[in-house]
């Protein structure tokens, strides 16, 4: 994992530095018309029957090559590969899944007939991803979330989690030891953490950076479900809390 907020993607840094261009340049409210050329469109609510807005690289759904025109459910598992990433819908929910990523997403009840996530499991990668009142978890090798509705970015390893409650309420608990549990109310990035597979008891959730996302990746993907962030943006091209820890 890469410790810290610098964007060494060429194609993330160009997408965040045109979303800033048009955000910070005419205010919020024209989001849908800042181009998206990237992935050949411009940001909007997703149309009824689509779940993919943009993919590039090898991106698999359920084991088979994605295009715009796969749907993506509960019950499907997605997988991106190296340089790879797939920016989709789900029902309300709306997610980035990056490069050497395999998510998980699971329905209530072992039933795909639904289109609620019971449960996002991150087997492995990166995952930006905002919900309002649907509750869910979130499952990795070290760590259990509770989901209320929000927006939040997750890395996964094997040993390691990093998890940013970029604003809602979530419930963060070690897989291994259940006295490292913590509730986190945020607004705006407020409480980034690890959650480490050793360490003392009540102790492996621990104080983190923020790295590896944006405002303006959030604000894309509450637009392709109808909805803005929570919070204001500044005039600057300010992406997010800049802290040391």
């Amino acid at each position: 994992m890469k410790y810290t907020d610098d964007i060494d993607d060429p194609r993330r840094l160009w997408l965040i530095q045109a979303l800033s261009a048009g955000l910070f340049a005419s205010g919020l409210g024209n989001a849908h018309a800042i181009g998206f050329s990237i992935f050949g469109n411009k940001p909007s609510k997703l149309p009824p029957g689509q779940s993919i807005y943009g993919l590039s690289g090898d991106v698999k759904v359920n084991n088979q090559d994605a295009t715009l025109a796969t749907p993506i459910k509960p019950g499907d598992t997605v997988q991106t590969a190296k340089n790879s990433e797939i920016v989709f819908v789900v029902n309300s929910n709306a997610m980035i899944l990056r490069a050497d990523s395999k998510l998980v997403i699971e329905p209530p009840d072992n039933s795909a007939s639904s289109l609620i996530i019971a449960g996002l499991r991150m087997v492995t990668g990166k995952l930006l991803s905002v919900s309002r009142n649907t509750p869910m978890r979130v499952n990795t090798p070290t760590a259990t979330v509770g989901i209320r509705g929000t927006g939040f970015y997750i890395e996964a390893e094997p040993d390691l989690t990093y998890f940013c409650t970029c604003y809602g309420s979530t419930e963060v608990q070690s897989n291994k030891d259940p006295a490292s549990k913590e509730t986190i109310n945020a607004t705006h990035h407020d409480r980034p953490v690890y959650i480490v597979a050793e360490g003392d008891a009540g102790k492996k959730i621990r104080n983190a950076p923020f790295i590896n996302h944006t405002d303006q990746e959030l604000s894309l993907i509450e637009t392709l479900v109808g909805r803005k962030t929570p919070f204001i943006f500044s005039k600057d091209a300010y992406s997010g809390p800049r802290r040391s820890y």
